[in-house]
């Protein structure tokens, strides 16, 4: 029995009375526990009488002695978020110096670097800050040469950052890093034109290509056959000469020579694919009698036509 209630009393103690002790206390202004990156703004009668921004717990009548107690009640306390946070604006429109309806995204930072002035210079501090920086952004931006707009973003969103942080702090908002993250154009019908002179102009470039290809090639062929030509030509220049020499160096030999015609001659009547017919040795009659039989055969006249 005692266990139990020793735990009773403890879990009492832990869950109920000491939150109650704190809530009542909180309530009544004793303390009050700062998060991390929050700023605490107290308004007593509409005046500042208590700013307090450092993280943990503040014992609050260290801060504003006696008004501690009646600030719940009598007066005000804003929460601010100190961290820091960030804004796109799409497409804001400038035009070129050349007049092009041009895009221009812009990607900044910010957060608050002065809480009364955020709270109270100005209702809206937010949509204030991002008004400046598409004014500026356009003021600023507005009839650069394209190129520089399409290339030189890092110079573009310097000169709007310095143009836009001296009255941005005065709101209590001060601007962090911009960045111009998108160059566009606005113009549809601009772009497509854009777009077809692009694929012409690599059309041409593609043809060129394969035109200098195909040059490079014929000239590479031509070479070639002017260089085989001459070889050619100076082989059969030599050849008479070499095979002269050749046959001078067989007719040396009598035998030889005439083996080697007769060779030549029997090449030449196997590829003139020639017919042939072979007649045994001494067979001068029968060769006689074969042609009187040929030319003493009666030749048959064709028979006339009828009509």
């Amino acid at each position: 029995m005692n266990g139990l209630i020793a735990a009773a009393a403890t879990f009492i103690g832990c869950f109920i009375i000491v939150p109650l002790i704190l809530g009542l206390g909180q309530a009544a202004g004793f303390y009050v526990i700062v998060r991390e990156r929050r700023c605490h703004v107290y308004v007593l009668f509409g005046k500042v009488v208590a700013i307090i921004d450092e993280p943990g717990l503040h014992i609050l009548p260290l801060k504003m002695s006696w008004r501690a107690f009646i600030i719940n009640w009598l007066g005000k306390c804003h929460v601010l978020d100190m961290r820091l946070d960030q804004e796109y604006l799409r497409s804001q429109p400038v035009n070129s110096e050349e007049g092009a309806p041009m895009g221009i995204g812009m990607w900044y930072e910010m957060f608050i670097s002065d809480p009364v002035a955020y709270l109270f210079k100005n209702t809206d501090p937010r949509g204030s800050l991002a008004a400046n920086v598409s004014n500026s952004t356009v003021r600023c931006l507005s009839n650069l040469p394209l190129d520089d707009m399409l290339v030189n973003r890092h110079s573009m969103s310097v000169t709007v950052r310095n143009e836009v942080s001296p009255t941005s702090h005065e709101w209590g908002y001060k601007l962090g890093s911009v960045y111009i993250r998108k160059v566009h154009f606005r113009d549809a019908g601009m772009t497509k034109q854009i777009e077809s002179k692009v694929v012409n102009r690599l059309r041409q470039v593609t043809s060129a290509i394969k035109q200098d290809g195909v040059n490079q090639v014929s000239i590479i062929t031509s070479t070639a056959e002017r260089q085989a030509a001459i070889e050619f030509a100076k082989a059969g220049a030599v050849r008479p000469q070499i095979v002269g020499d050749a046959l001078e160096k067989i007719s040396a030999d009598p035998d030889v020579m005439s083996a080697m015609f007769e060779i030549l001659e029997a090449q030449k009547i196997i590829a003139g694919e020639a017919r042939i017919t072979m007649l045994p040795g001494g067979s001068g009659g029968y060769l006689a009698e074969m042609l009187a039989a040929e030319f003493g055969r009666p030749r048959i006249s064709p028979a006339p036509a009828s009509k």
